[in-house]
């Protein structure tokens, strides 16, 4: 045992964070094929498909009808110059909600490899977890030891939604160009950091909360300038300040290019309030209303009791996220990563529904392990990764899985 862990000790960072990656492809691996083994005939595959074809189901399917049109209809794909709408006027779901990232990199990866998209996309999202995991340590090791970095990761390959990794899901991508943001902002490297937020903004819709950190990062460091008379010179206040503008266009570019095609104003929000229409009724997108609908309606129509207590839960969450983000364990990973959890909480509480994806949005909270992995009990370290292996499982079967009708999609 001794040698084992001074061979695991002399082995370089990159290839000990690749092993945990590994181990942790490895666990999905086994949880989604036993779960494709008990899936039946469902509308995307047969019964009991086979790993790539229930790799791409759910949004997988969106993403690969993007995709399809990449060569034929640069550079909207099969996105619908014009939209859907039912009998009585509503916006219908469409493709608009999906940005054009990562099927554009996959359908990169199916031209160089020829591979058909099932594959591609399963590779393309696996090398993009795996650049996230790398990222995600060395993001890590600038504020926690190197152990302690070390298990973050660990919770990172086991997460609860860690599935998402080896789909055909943009989480993977996006997870990679989030952590190298955060990576270069915490080393300075404004401009470096340019081309990776505008690829990020066109990969997962949360680039107004890239802007917001920023923004709050050039308010945080020209205070601890005035205060503490920390360094921050004009080249480096210019860069930030560029980087704030960048997220920022970037943030709002895809719903203006939705406008301008279709020639509907709200074409990309329109699209995105179809999914929860089931939940809410038609209407338009009221900020931070989402949330107290949520409650209202998972705690009235689903767990019969008063509106009152879903009020007071929401809020209790609320203050317990607060906290958190205060507590000593959590002012261990610095100003920046406490802006990038509390402007992306902010930006979900003000444009989304609580519902089944709600576990998948979250992800991009990732930075918070760090404050999970900072216990050092062998046991505690333990258990956490049993119970996320275990919440792997649990999701899996609620929302990866379609079983008999589909109202919990990942």
């Amino acid at each position: 045992m001794a040698g084992l862990i001074g061979f695991w000790r002399r082995l370089p960072w990159w290839a000990r964070v690749t092993a945990v990656f590994a181990g942790g492809r490895t666990i999905d691996t086994a949880l989604l094929l036993w779960m494709a083994a008990i899936e039946g005939r469902n509308a995307w595959t047969a019964a009991h498909p086979g790993y790539f074809a229930f790799a791409n189901i759910w949004d997988g399917r969106w993403y690969q009808i993007i995709a399809s049109a990449y060569s034929r209809a640069l550079p909207f794909g099969n996105y619908p110059v014009t939209l859907p709408y039912d009998t009585a006027g509503h916006v219908q779901q469409n493709a608009w909600a999906f940005l054009p990232g990562y099927p554009y990199v996959v359908k990169g990866m199916m031209l160089l490899t020829r591979l058909p998209w099932e594959q591609s996309a399963v590779i393309v999202s696996l090398l993009c977890a795996w650049g996230a995991t790398l990222v995600f340590y060395k993001l890590m090791r600038l504020r926690l030891r190197p152990s302690t970095a070390m298990y973050a990761t660990v919770l990172f390959s086991v997460a609860p939604v860690a599935a998402l990794f080896q789909v055909a899901y943009a989480e993977a991508m996006y997870g990679f160009l989030l952590a190298l943001i955060l990576y270069l902002l915490l080393r300075r490297r404004y401009w470096l950091m340019l081309p990776v937020i505008v690829v990020a903004a066109f990969t997962r819709p949360s680039g107004l909360a890239v802007a917001l950190t920023l923004g709050l990062h050039v308010l945080w460091r020209l205070w601890a300038r005035w205060r503490r008379g920390d360094e921050y010179r004009m080249p480096q206040l210019v860069a930030s300040v560029v980087a704030v503008l960048v997220a920022l266009v970037s943030g709002v570019a895809w719903p203006l290019i939705a406008a301008r095609v279709t020639g509907v104003p709200d074409a990309y929000t329109a699209t995105e309030l179809s999914w929860r229409a089931a939940y809410t009724g038609w209407g338009g997108l009221v900020p931070f209303a989402s949330w107290i609908d949520g409650a209202k309606w998972w705690f009235t129509l689903w767990l019969g009791l008063p509106a009152w207590v879903g009020y007071v839960a929401l809020a209790a969450l609320v203050a317990l996220f607060a906290l958190l983000l205060l507590s000593p364990a959590a002012r261990r990973l610095g100003v920046d990563l406490r802006l990038w959890s509390a402007s992306y909480a902010l930006y979900v509480l003000a444009v989304f529904f609580p519902q089944s994806s709600t576990f998948r949005i979250l992800f991009p909270l990732f930075p918070m392990l760090g404050i999970l992995a900072q216990p050092r009990s062998r046991w505690y370290r333990v258990g956490m990764v049993v119970a996320s292996i275990a919440a792997q499982l649990g999701w899996l079967l609620l929302c990866w899985t379609i079983g008999d009708y589909d109202w919990s999609p990942p």
